[in-house]
């Protein structure tokens, strides 16, 4: 048997149909996803998708876990799929691809097969293993600091929580965007990201910013004509209720991210200015071991000749000319050490930590989120809002007449919506600059919230910075409402209600009045609105465009925004190491976020310049010891043994040197690292310097002077000599790690 077919041809899978629902989550996506408007009316519009999902678009989805559970069955969950943490093993197979570590290897093969033919075993095979315990030993090291690192990011992105308000049971309540399910009827604001893909249900003035998906920076609108919201898009403007058709991985940016995350590597400023500094000590490491080599070999030959042998080479010969050969490569191994693990997961947050703007939005970032009324001048008076009064003692001495405009026009074109908790508390949804509004109107009154029906809207933008709504009065006739900047409402007014409540002329005098209430307001840091009306004749078609000119106006309204805790000082702070702080991103979330990454990207930064100072610095002076010795004394202090735990050492106190540090406030007193800034500054330079000059001097005295001072004597001298040097030369590596230390200018 085949499936039942649907209203377009399609059909619905049988388990679908099963489930009790009569479209299929492939038709949902392929609905929403394609824009597609011909699906759309084929299935009843917004309203059929809804009762085809069975819900409903005024109390939404039951609160029942098991219906609720059902649900996800058939159309899943707003998860995303990620990468999983692979186990230990995969991170020991990775650091073991490291090409540095397949050249020791090869060494280490060499050294072992030649010593044990030359001296038997043990002893010949002592410097071989010591290369593969080395070997093995950073690959655990490496792995293991990886594999941290891996659940520590892993966690970090579980602490990512976002929430949303949705209607569950006709009651509003938030919840995590992970337990959206198609049929949730949520909510969206100015400054919200779109939690999943759906259809827009009600409201005004919403335009999205839909960048994130197809470039395009240019907003969108959305609206009945218009109906389609994708998940990653962005609200700049309007508010409104969504029906959610599709989750997780069926969503568009469900797909984007799981085409992005079989993407290549590609390298981040920072790895660009690091894989700089490698490609500089790779060639000094190469030429100091080519010129090592040669003068280790001339000073073999030299010595044979001065002792008459040079045309006889005995095995003993032959060993130090293999010894000769592998200080050489492991010189080059040591300076071309580049471990990228350290930042290949922080692109975003060190490319924030070389920001030199921080944008924000004032509501929600620098303010609490919330704007209240608190002056109005209604038929020409200025009152002060007292919430500690009723609303009726505001409104005495306002004619009826004028208060039942101000809050026909107050509710009827705000955008927003007097909702009831679960608790049974009236809340009102509406994008973040506009409660006010709201607020006072139910200070004031609550009853004409729903007295007229809306005939046409024409949304705000940037351009004309108002919004016109008519409305069909129940008496009968058409009258039109517009809010918007003073300025540009009261210049489209030519009448004013007066103090009698009586519409009069809008003369000069009265004009300059309010212009100067306006004023006023504004010199008190408050925002303003003006509000006004107009009566329309009988003959307005929807299709007319609503009126820009000849409107009465109603009043002006002064509301502001109370500052956060802190924004005082944190601006100082911004200020004075050359960040500018600007109003211009439309979005809590996003301005939150992006301050919040700045801290931790310097810190990131700082960390790993800890790193490479260390890292240059054991690598100068171990480049500079064993060339300026092996040039003068004619033998190299630090055998490839030696040098090769010189590399462990570099890998292991290292990587301790860069703990996962809480971001101090200290970091934003810095001045910002542009993009093409120097990575390696003066500073560090003296850093490295000076530490090189004084760690070269203390081998260089215990290379030449170290038997007299510790009389040493005997056979065994000079391998007892070696050993002191080299943990002479470890632990300046550790005191080095421990100040790690010291200014990074």
């Amino acid at each position: 048997m085949g499936a039942p077919a649907n209203d377009n041809g399609k059909h619905v899978h049988e388990e679908v149909k099963a489930a009790g629902f009569d479209i299929c989550a492939e038709e949902l996506e392929s609905i929403v996803e394609g824009h597609d408007v011909k699906k759309l009316k084929f299935h009843g519009g917004v309203d059929g998708i809804a009762r085809k999902l069975h819900t409903c678009t005024t109390n939404g989805l039951s609160s029942d876990n098991k219906l609720l559970n059902h649900r996800q069955e058939v159309f899943g969950t707003n998860k995303f799929d990620k990468a999983q943490v692979g186990i230990f093993l995969v991170f020991v197979l990775e650091a073991l691809q490291d090409m540095t570590l397949m050249i020791l290897a090869v060494c280490a093969f060499v050294s072992l097969i030649v010593g044990i033919v030359m001296e038997g075993w043990p002893e010949g095979a002592r410097d071989g293993l010591g290369i593969v315990a080395s070997i093995l030993l950073g690959v655990f090291v490496t792995a293991t600091i990886d594999y941290r690192q891996a659940l520590q990011f892993r966690d970090f992105n579980k602490e990512k929580k976002t929430s949303i308000q949705v209607i569950r049971n006709g009651n509003r309540q938030e919840m995590p965007i992970y337990d959206l399910l198609p049929g949730d009827i949520v909510h969206l604001s100015i400054g919200d990201q779109v939690p999943a893909d759906g259809l827009f249900l009600s409201g005004f003035s919403v335009s999205i910013d839909g960048s994130s998906l197809s470039g395009e920076s240019e907003p969108v609108l959305v609206n009945e004509g218009n109906p389609f919201l994708l998940s990653g898009t962005k609200f700049v403007n309007g508010s409104c209720k969504m029906l959610i058709t599709t989750v997780g991985m069926r969503t568009k940016w469900g797909k984007l991210m799981a085409t992005l995350s079989k993407g290549g590597d590609d390298e981040i400023p920072l790895q660009l200015k690091l894989n700089g500094v490698a490609t500089f000590i790779g060639k000094t490491g190469l030429a100091f071991a080519v010129v090592t080599f040669a003068v280790l070999v001339q000073g073999l030959f030299t010595r044979k000749l001065l002792e008459g042998t040079h045309w006889s080479w005995s095995e003993d010969d032959a060993l130090e000319m293999l010894e000769f050969f592998s200080v050489a490569v492991t010189i080059v191994v040591v300076a071309m050490k580049n471990d990228k693990a350290l930042v290949r997961h922080l692109a975003a947050c060190e490319t924030m930590g070389s920001a030199t703007s921080i944008c924000g939005d004032k509501t929600g970032t620098l303010t609490t989120n919330r704007t209240t009324v608190v002056k109005a001048c209604i038929c020409m008076n200025v009152k002060d809002v007292d919430r500690q009064n009723t609303g009726s003692s505001f409104s005495s001495g306002i004619p009826d007449s004028a208060v039942k405009l101000l809050l026909q026009s107050i509710f009827n074109y705000c955008g927003g919506e007097v909702m009831v908790n679960k608790e049974g508390k009236v809340e009102i949804l509406i994008s973040p600059t506009e409660p006010a509004l709201l607020e006072f109107g139910l200070f004031l009154d609550q009853g004409e919230r729903q007295a007229s029906k809306l005939i046409k809207v024409e949304p705000f933008n940037s351009t004309k910075k108002r919004i016109d709504v008519v409305l069909e009065l129940p008496e009968g006739g058409l009258r039109a409402h517009t809010k918007g900047a003073s300025e540009i409402i009261l210049a489209a007014c030519d009448k004013v209600i007066n103090s009698n409540g009586e519409v009069v002329p809008l003369d000069e005098a009265t004009n300059d009045h309010l212009n100067a209430t306006i004023n006023q307001f504004a010199s008190e840091a408050l925002r303003t609105l003006c509000l006004a009306y107009m009566e329309l004749e009988n003959g307005f078609s929807p299709n007319d465009p609503i009126p820009l000119f000849g409107y009465t106006c109603i009043g002006i309204v002064g509301f502001k925004d109370l500052v956060c805790p802190g924004v005082k000082e944190s601006l100082a702070i911004s200020g004075s190491t050359g960040i500018p702080v600007r109003m211009d991103i439309a979005g809590k979330k996003e301005a939150e976020e992006s301050t919040d990454v700045i801290i931790r990207g310097r810190s990131v930064y700082k960390n790993i310049k800890k790193f490479v100072q260390f890292q240059l610095t054991v690598n100068v002076v171990a480049l500079i010891v064993n060339f300026s010795l092996a040039c003068f004394l004619g033998n190299a202090p630090l055998t490839a043994v030696q040098l090769l735990w010189v590399n462990m050492i570099i890998d292991t106190l290292g990587a301790l040197a860069l703990p996962p540090e809480p971001p101090t406030d200290e970091l934003m007193k810095r001045s910002p690292v542009g993009r093409t800034g120097n990575f390696i500054r003066n500073v560090m330079w003296r850093n490295i310097v000076g530490q090189s000059l004084y760690q070269f001097m203390v081998i260089w005295y215990l290379q030449v002077k170290g038997k007299t001072l510790f009389q040493l004597n005997g056979p065994d001298s000079d391998l007892i000599l070696n050993s002191l040097i080299f943990n002479s030369f470890v632990v300046c590596q550790a005191l080095l790690w421990k100040s790690s230390l010291f200014e990074l200018g």
